[in-house]
């Protein structure tokens, strides 16, 4: 009989792990990372609930640490098969997975010179080696294009419009269709496109962190604009902690639509992360999957929308060139060294730094020396997962953790969702709209519990049957 188990994001938005089990064959749906509250990241130490060596393919939907995270582990623990994804998860996975690596061992070194860890000598949870074993096991995929997976399994990638490369994975077994969400983009946003539709699907898992809220309509930049505007006119800092691979860009992108159009002041733009700049030339490479400019009036030059007039195709077409992206006075920051010393200045500047809920990288250092300054603003522009603390600046702490020590919060933060990448609960229903029948069963995955709720309720409400997935539950596939 077949079966489904969820092995992570059930309950929660982060972990994603979900296992296709045919009896003589195994297929693993994403390998993702736990993070945020504590009781979630142990997780990640677990052994794997059954032997890797036994799982004949992975798949993978796209190349954000929570479905991708745990490659490495799943390697270094005797997986062998091969890891299905999309071209441009895998172009991205090589900046994601080496670099998790790469922290991991200093986290371990760091425990061990300065002896935070109580296990001694603290291991890393994945080496650079691990990464590299991961990363020889990728199997790029083209979108809408079915391939063999294991004996009698296909799968088939379609644009989820998430990430550059994300995808659902729709599944065909035993005559049967399981489709496996990932996680849905958005309608109508810049530089990636709308969320592919689906016609039907037997069993259906369906993200939903964001199924208990809808976003504010979008608003040309004109919020964006004032938080800019009024952090200069403090002579302050705005800080933007941003993840690397995929909000860099819609932020560089209005950032330089709004200066065009002299809605803010040409102000130096930092971008300090090198994982982000290389992910930009990613998307550089990759401009066929982005957005058409001439569909989505955003993505028009800023004049454009002044004057009413309409720009050659050649020259919307080069929007979609890295330019697209790139403010009169951005700088990337390559080195430690560049990135101390822009910690250290107090220029008035628009800084964006990993990790998007500051729970590590650059953008600490830069959070610690502005969070007790007054004329800074922190602006969060993506979901802040439970534990973070992202989560707990946007919850209003007076102070939080860094470095071992606790840093005063006077700076102003701010809260940006018209730029998260993840579909609110209309868009989601949006979606849901383009199926011809029901699947037979959809289950609610990668979502906290409010928000599972308030989702299972909305489908409830269309006549679908709806389940809210438990971690390590075993559901049958009938």
């Amino acid at each position: 009989m077949a079966s489904l188990t969820f092995l992570g994001a059930a309950g929660t938005v982060t972990g994603s792990k979900h296992l296709l089990d045919l009896g003589d064959r195994r297929i693993l749906v994403d390998c993702g990372m736990f993070q945020g509250l504590k009781e979630l990241r142990l997780r990640n130490w677990a052994p794997f609930p059954l032997d890797p060596a036994s799982i004949g393919a992975v798949i993978l939907t796209h190349a954000h640490l929570d479905h991708c995270g745990q490659l490495p582990r799943l390697v270094a623990q005797g997986f062998r098969g091969r890891i299905f994804c999309t071209p441009g998860t895998r172009d991205l996975c090589t900046l994601v997975l080496p670099d998790s690596a790469r922290l991991q061992e200093e986290d371990a070194r760091q425990s061990n010179k300065h002896g935070y860890s109580k296990h001694h000598p603290a291991e890393p949870l994945y080496t650079s080696a691990d990464a590299a074993r991961a990363l020889a096991q990728l199997q790029p995929v083209g979108y809408n294009r079915p391939v063999p997976v294991a004996a009698g399994v296909e799968v088939e990638f379609i644009n989820a419009g998430h990430l550059l490369g994300s995808a659902y994975a729709r599944v065909k077994v035993g005559g049967r269709t399981i489709l496996f969400g990932g996680d849905l983009g958005r309608y109508g946003r810049p530089v990636l496109p709308d969320p592919s539709p689906v016609d039907e699907a037997d069993v259906l898992l369906l993200e939903s962190t964001y199924g208990d809220r809808l976003h504010l309509p979008d608003d040309e930049g004109r919020r964006l604009a004032d938080i800019v505007g009024e952090t200069f006119a403090r002579g302050g800092k705005l800080i933007i902690p941003s993840f690397a691979i995929g909000r860099v860009a819609e932020v560089l992108y209005w950032l330089k639509r709004l200066e065009e159009a002299g809605s803010i002041p040409t102000l130096p733009v930092y971008v300090d992360s090198p994982m982000a700049a290389a992910a930009l030339e990613f998307y550089r490479r990759r401009s066929s999957e982005l957005d058409a400019p001439d569909r989505h009036p955003a993505l028009s030059d800023p004049a454009d929308v002044v004057s009413g007039s309409r720009r050659t195709m050649a020259t919307r077409a080069a929007a979609r060139d890295l330019d697209a992206f790139c403010t009169r006075r951005m700088t990337t920051v390559a080195s430690v060294e560049q990135s101390k010393a822009l910690t250290a200045s107090h220029t008035p500047s628009i800084v964006i730094a990993a990790s998007g809920m500051a729970t590590g990288g650059r953008v600490l250092h830069h959070l610690e020396a502005a969070l007790p300054d007054a004329r800074t603003t922190v602006m969060f522009v993506g979901y802040q997962a439970a534990g973070t603390r992202g989560r707990h600046l946007c919850d209003g702490a007076t102070q939080v953790k860094m470095h071992g020590r606790m840093v005063p919060v006077a700076a102003r933060i701010e809260r940006l969702d018209s730029m998260s990448a993840h579909a609110d609960a209309g868009e989601i229903v949006r979606w849901l709209s383009g199926f011809s029948r029901a699947p037979s069963m959809t289950h609610l995955v990668h979502g906290e519990a409010v928000a599972l709720e308030a989702l299972a309720a909305r489908i409830q409400a269309k006549g679908w049957p709806v389940h809210i997935a438990k971690h390590l539950e075993q559901v049958e596939l009938k």
